[in-house]
Parts: C-alpha cells; structure tokens; sequence
C-alpha cells in the first residue's frame, strides 16, 4: 500500500540498511556509514508509516580538519570554506524508500534532520548526474557554492550545496 502524501510519519534515532541495495553498494554503504557513525555529534533519524522504515537521514558537523571542500573546481574564498568544528553540518545521505517517493518525506525527513540547530550552515553534495535531486534541493533553498570531485577513485563530480541555518 502506497502511503498518501498527507500521512504523517513517525520519526526515530536508529539507522537501517536500503532493504533492495546490492552486496556491493550495501558494504560500500555501510562502511560509509561507520565512518560518519563514529564522528562527534552524529545523528540519524529514520522515517516510519506504521513499522515500516520508509527513509533516513544522517549527518555530523565538519570537524577543524574537514577534508570535504577538497576537490572543490572553483575559487572559493577560504573564509567560505573554513570549519570550526561547530560551523557547518554535513548532511551525508538523505534516501527514500521507492514506495514512498514524491510523498513528502524526503522534506520532512530533511527537515527532521536539520531542524534546530547550532551550526550557522548545512551543506551537501548532489551528484551531477541527477538534476532533478539538484533542483529539489534548490527548491528547499539550498544554493549551490561550485562543482566539486572527490579525491576517491571514481567519484563522480558533484554539486557542494549550501543551506543557511541560522533564522530558518
């Protein structure tokens, strides 16, 4: 049964695995989400209707030695993209069981996510083979700073989005 758009779910602190992901993309995912588990400040939430997960969201902020602007394509002043440790929150996966996409959770999950917080700014990478990913963010008034690839093999080229926080 496919959810309405109106039904409101519930949101929790535990993180769960895409049920449909591959070996291959699941270890890759859950070695990602060790790494961004264990740092300072970490946090999950994950949407339910009814006992179903339907989505999560996660996130920590960027310590002083992020290496997350590295790769950025474009001059960007270094105040821009300077980290405190308490500066930015980096929302790192935002996914959406295919059921219960183009229902609103996607937002309310995000907004969940990123409700009131500390930081003075959000930020994320969109990768550029998804415009329609893009400009939802850019509907939610997320901006985008430049293109940005990863000094990962085979890391596609991104989109490094950012999203004031302070008097939302």
């Amino acid at each position: 049964m496919r959810p309405s758009a109106s039904r409101p779910s519930t949101v929790s602190s535990r993180a769960v695995m895409p049920h449909a992901a591959t070996r291959c993309k699941a270890e890759r995912f859950a070695q990602g989400l060790d790494g961004w588990s264990s740092k300072p400040g970490w946090t999950c939430v994950v949407g339910y209707d009814g006992d179903q997960g339907v989505g999560y969201a996660y996130r920590a902020p960027l310590p002083v030695d992020a290496r997350w602007w590295g790769g950025l394509r474009a001059e960007i002043s270094a105040d821009v993209i300077e980290e405190t440790g308490s500066r930015t929150y980096a929302l790192s996966e935002l996914m959406v069981r295919r059921p219960w996409r183009k229902t609103g959770i996607s937002r309310q999950l995000h907004d969940a996510l990123l409700g009131p917080r500390p930081e003075e700014r959000a930020t994320l990478l969109v990768d550029q083979e998804h415009p329609k990913v893009w400009a939802l963010y850019e509907s939610w008034g997320w901006h985008t700073l430049g293109d940005l690839q990863p000094r990962l093999d085979g890391a596609p080229l991104f989109h490094a989005m950012l999203l004031p926080l302070q008097g939302r």
